[in-house]
């Protein structure tokens, strides 16, 4: 398996996805979500996960975290399996999964809460990291006086709060606008990009190809029916990427060719 450098043995494994199954009971019936699924993660890297919707991208990003368990196959992270929640992984989830008679501030407090981190380091962290998305002066604002794209910025500081190792994001833009979705995009990759996040590696699904391209370093292409790994691909592309760009498109229309 190839990396944006071409080689894998400088980068350090975060990840490993072995031979993952999941599979639901039904009425009698064994509906198979995730077929044989393998790919890995390395430190410094940005991955998408792409394919149609219902190939089971949400399911295993949620296997990932430690929200759900495989039918068969393994979970590693740095070599060891994950079993229960991953504290070194934190979820940006699509539809902002906001608490809604709580303050921004309040949101964003809740998984340090959990994780039992003392009220002062649970201060200032939440005020870095609503400072760092925007959010500064909202902080007693709750879920309902805020835009879409407001209560994204909740969920990423949430997330970030936490200092993950490797963030994980289920379709963050796609309840989103498209200015706002693109303006959030750029301000995750300049952030990204600056190395002033704390994370070592994302990993993000999305059903958009455009989107996996413009901020991936590699794809990971999936099937659907059950989801299976079809294909992967590095995307060097400089950045800031033109949507414009020959070669933007020349990897998109790769990527497309693989998925259908």
């Amino acid at each position: 398996m190839s990396l944006p450098n071409g080689n894998t043995t400088l980068k350090p494994k975060l990840l490993e996805v072995r031979n993952v199954y999941r599979t639901y009971h039904h009425e009698d019936t064994n509906i198979v979500v995730l077929e044989d699924v393998s790919f890995d993660v390395f430190e410094n890297e940005f991955v998408c996960l792409v394919g149609p919707s219902g190939c089971g991208k949400s399911t295993l990003l949620r296997m990932i975290v430690g929200l759900d368990r495989p039918t068969k196959g393994q979970i590693l992270y740095r070599g060891q399996p994950v079993e229960g929640v991953n504290a070194k992984t934190a979820l940006v989830f699509q539809n902002f999964a906001l608490v809604p008679w709580l303050t921004v501030w309040q949101n964003v407090e809740l998984g340090l809460e959990a994780r039992g981190i003392d009220k002062k380091e649970r201060e200032r962290r939440v005020k870095y990291w609503l400072e760092k998305v925007g959010l500064d002066g909202h902080e007693n604002a709750y879920p309902r006086e805020l835009s879409g794209g407001m209560k994204q910025r909740v969920g990423f500081a949430r997330a970030l709060a936490l200092e993950p190792e490797l963030l994980c994001m289920d379709e963050p833009f796609s309840s989103l606008d498209p200015l706002t979705s693109q303006n959030l995009r750029e301000e995750l990759l300049r952030l990204w990009g600056n190395k002033e996040l704390p994370i070592l590696a994302i990993l993000m699904v999305t059903h958009s190809i455009e989107e996996a391209v413009f901020m991936s370093d590699r794809i990971v292409a999936m099937s659907t029916h059950p989801g299976k790994i079809i294909g992967e691909i590095d995307v060097t592309l400089p950045r800031p990427r033109n949507q414009r760009d020959e070669e933007f498109q020349k990897i998109v229309d790769k990527v497309y060719a693989i998925i259908v």
